[in-house]
């Protein structure tokens, strides 16, 4: 079963109250999404951690209801 924008953006809200979040569906099909995030929790991380904080808040839902996300992490500027 496809995850609505509206539950991935929540749970992205949930996991960085702070950040500016941006959400394409990249296919329609609510399975293919690319996720802009810029939070103060990515700040000197590198982009394997900030991701790996993104799948964290996402709990578990990667791989089943959302098949593919494409990152894009940063610290504000």
């Amino acid at each position: 079963m496809p995850m609505p924008i509206q539950a991935l953006e929540a749970a992205l809200r949930e996991g960085f109250p702070d950040a500016k979040i941006e959400i394409d569906d990249l296919a329609g099909d609510g399975d293919h999404y690319r996720a802009r995030i810029v939070s103060e929790a990515f700040k000197g991380l590198p982009r394997v951690k900030q991701h790996q904080l993104v799948y964290a808040a996402l709990k578990g839902k990667m791989g089943g209801e959302l098949h593919a996300l494409a990152l894009e992490t940063s610290a504000p500027a």
